[in-house]
């Protein structure tokens, strides 16, 4: 008989995630907690009662993967800043007045953060949480646990945003008067100008200054950062943002290579749409040429009133190209704009196709027949058709978005600006930013045979290249040792 070891098993690593409650922040959190559990390490995801609900389905997936990844519901109460209750994430809200009443209650889930945190034995091994959830860092400093932050942009944003504040740009920017004049972001390894209105900063409308300091600070007192990023895109820009920093920055992304299964993201409870509208898009696309189709979405916040909707369905219109549009629930519940988007379709038939809802954005990117992408230049649409090789139209709306467009048109060389100089307010602009002119010119500097457009398309098809290539076996064995990296500067060990 052999003999009974009496040795006692180390137990895994136990990192803790706490996600911003919108929907862009949270998806890759969701990534990258599948990703870590799949290499061994016990992850908690803290999220509000809706998150929590919306990812059962996919805490059973992953239960049924004998994946060590558990939810935790962390009680909120949005009446308390007087939003109505399903108010517990960003995607809920209606009117843009809610934004900053909902980012300050979001402090309130410090409560029984700490509390699930303080009643854990052992402690956790790590923290990692949203840049956008500073209250996280009392909690980790007052428990002595290591806690890095997840930054959800690319490292030409982030390099902006840091250097903006340690030189002094976001001073002198306040100081400006004319809202168009330009501003030279010191400390970067590349030219970016900026305006007063598009300066890189989460937190810069009136009212949100406590939230961009407590963000800040939150941030320089972390023990390091996790982005969403790869080398082959931004490999100067992660040792510049570094070097700034003064701690380690690990690049796992792009996260969702790592987690394509189109089952597991709709268990999140983030679509609506059935098995049957994915085949039904799917059949479309595959009666379509191959390159020809331009995609176009908006991501899950931005929202168009009408008279924007009816230009940017003219401009596909008159641009002649095959084109693939998703439009929100909430836009098209009009009966007028129902009958206005059916009266579209029936005039593109063959095409031009209108999803209304929400659509596998995924799915439709991966398709051969999809050539280029009009985009809102939200972080993770940006990174998902930069990982599938295409090019962009470029329609930034707030936040860091502008700067997105930045990286790339200016920077990576595959994107078509529309044009757009000034933000939008998130939810209820009455702005006209863009004309169906405007649609038709981008539309077609993208989807042309011109020299740039071929220049375009050749660039995005070698960033996608050496995306996907990071789902091959060498390089997942360096995702791994990044992985790994990850656990021992946080004094705990995959091993």
């Amino acid at each position: 008989m052999a003999p009974v070891s009496l040795t006692k098993q180390p137990l895994p690593p136990h990192f803790v995630l706490v996600p911003l409650a919108a929907h862009g922040h949270f998806i890759p959190m969701v990534h990258l907690a599948r990703l870590l559990a799949a290499r061994g390490v016990r992850v908690s995801l803290a999220a509000t009662p809706l998150d929590v609900a919306r990812l059962r389905g996919f805490a059973d997936q992953a239960a049924h993967a004998k994946l060590p990844l558990e939810l935790v519901e962390l009680p909120f109460s949005p009446a308390d800043a007087g939003l109505a209750p399903e108010c517990q994430s960003a995607d809920k809200l209606t009117e843009d007045s809610q934004l900053l009443p909902f980012l300050s209650a979001m402090r309130a889930l410090r409560v029984p953060f700490e509390a699930y945190v303080r009643g854990l034995a052992p402690r956790p091994s790590c923290i990692i949480s949203d840049w956008c959830s500073p209250w996280t860092a009392g909690v980790a400093r007052s428990l002595g646990i290591p806690r890095l932050f997840f930054h959800g942009p690319p490292c030409f944003y982030s390099l902006c945003e840091l250097n903006a504040t340690v030189h002094g740009l976001r001073e002198q920017i306040a100081a400006a008067g004319d809202d168009q004049e330009t501003h030279v972001v010191p400390g970067m390894p590349v030219c970016v100008k900026v305006t007063k209105v598009t300066a890189p900063g989460f937190y810069n409308a009136p009212g949100f200054e406590t939230l961009r300091d407590e963000a800040m600070e939150a941030m320089f007192t972390a023990d390091g950062a996790v982005v969403n990023t790869f080398l082959d895109i931004e490999a100067q820009l992660v040792a510049c943002y570094e070097a700034a920093l003064g701690k380690p920055v690990w690049t796992l992304g792009p996260l969702f290579l790592h987690n394509r299964d189109d089952k597991a993201m709709a268990l999140c409870g983030i679509s609506s749409t059935t098995a049957v509208d994915q085949r039904a898009i799917t059949a479309w696309l595959d009666e379509q040429a191959a390159g020809s189709v331009v995609y176009v979405s908006f991501g899950s916040v931005v929202r168009k009133l009408p008279k924007e909707l009816f230009e940017v369905g003219h401009g596909l219109e008159d641009s002649g190209k095959p084109f693939l549009w998703v439009v929100k629930e909430s836009e098209a519940a009009t009966p007028e704009m129902q009958e206005w988007l059916d009266a579209l379709e029936a005039r593109t038939a063959g095409r031009g196709l209108v999803v209304r809802g929400w659509a596998p954005q995924l799915a439709i990117l991966s398709h051969g027949a999809v050539g280029g992408f009009v985009t809102h230049c939200g972080r993770n649409s940006l990174l998902e058709a930069i990982a599938h090789g295409l090019p962009v139209v470029t329609w930034p709306h707030f936040a860091d978005q502008f700067l997105n467009e930045r990286l790339v048109v200016d920077v990576l060389g595959i994107g078509v600006p529309i044009g757009v100089t000034v933000p939008v307010r998130m939810l209820d602009d009455e702005s006209m930013p863009v004309s169906r002119v405007d649609v038709v010119r981008a539309v077609s500097a993208l989807m042309d045979g011109s020299e740039e457009a071929m220049d375009r398309r050749r660039k995005a098809t070698e960033y996608g290249e050496s995306a996907r290539e990071l789902a091959w076996p060498w390089r997942k064995e360096a995702l791994r040792m990044r992985t790994r990296h990850v656990s021992q500067k946080t004094s705990c060990s995959l091993e």
